[in-house]
């Protein structure tokens, strides 16, 4: 008895070949750069690691995933494949796509954003970073002192919209309000210093989770109060946005939350 079925043709078996390695390049890519965030946030690699390394090469596998499918596609359908080759294909497309768009995305971002990473409401005098000082100092992190006249003008063309807040109370009130409104945000306070109306607090970013400290500072101004906030990545030379999103974020907040008591011009 004999074996009567065709052997497969030599350009479907290599379009199989080649979707079959597509898909693998595509997981791969995809594994990288979605673990570079949550293996960097559980000490696994540093966040140098995760975004110079795995970020990055994972992007460029990405590509070659992209490359690689389309070229199996062509190759299937060209010579009559079966669905699950195409499949396989379509998926590891896909896997490559993903792969890449989220570093492409990310470096998008980070170009259209002023690269600082101390965004504050004060230029003049920037609310002072105190009980974060010393874990800056020791573990050789971004300074607390603010970059002076350079970082100010990069932050008003870059983010023109970042005010300080006057609310219709007195300092105390104010500093009330501004306390309950940082403890709704989900911060992790570090500092209450209500005789200096001041308040301190730390925020991770969701995804990588890079620690970025935040300081709020309430100051008498003609019978009302001024609120200014100051937001600074501990790492890092570019905060790609972070810092100005949390103080826009705090600020809708607070105005929301005490939109009777919010001064004109703010």
């Amino acid at each position: 008895m004999t074996d009567d079925s065709p052997a497969p043709r030599p350009d479907t078996s290599r379009g199989r070949t080649l979707a079959i390695i597509a898909l693998a390049v595509g997981a791969v890519a995809l594994l990288m750069v979605a673990g570079a965030g949550p293996g960097s946030r559980m000490g696994l690699w540093s966040w140098m690691t995760a975004l110079r390394t795995m970020m990055k090469y994972g992007a460029y596998l990405g590509v070659l995933a992209i490359v690689l499918s389309v070229a199996a596609l062509l190759v299937a359908r060209g010579r009559g494949a079966g669905r699950a080759t195409l499949g396989v294909a379509a998926v590891g497309l896909l896997l490559g796509l993903g792969a890449w768009y989220f570093p492409w995305s990310f470096r998008r971002q980070a170009r259209a954003v002023p690269p600082i990473h101390d965004i504050t409401t004060d230029f003049v005098s920037p609310p002072e970073l105190v009980a974060s000082r010393a874990i800056r100092d020791s573990a050789k992190l971004n300074t607390a002192d603010y970059g002076g006249d350079s970082i100010a003008a990069l932050q008003r063309k870059g983010y023109p919209d970042i005010r300080p807040v006057m609310l219709a109370m007195r300092p105390e009130q104010a500093y009330a309000a501004v306390l309950r409104t940082a403890r709704d945000m989900g911060w992790t306070e570090i500092e209450a210093a209500p005789d200096q109306f001041r308040v301190e607090a730390v925020d991770e970013t969701p995804w990588f989770g890079f620690k970025d400290d935040v300081v709020i500072r309430v100051t008498p101004a003609s019978g009302i109060s001024r609120v200014d906030v100051r937001s600074v990545s501990r790492v890092g030379g570019s905060d790609v946005g972070a810092n100005a999103h949390r103080i826009r974020k705090f600020v809708a907040r607070l105005k929301e939350n005490y939109k009777d008591q919010i001064a004109e011009g703010t």
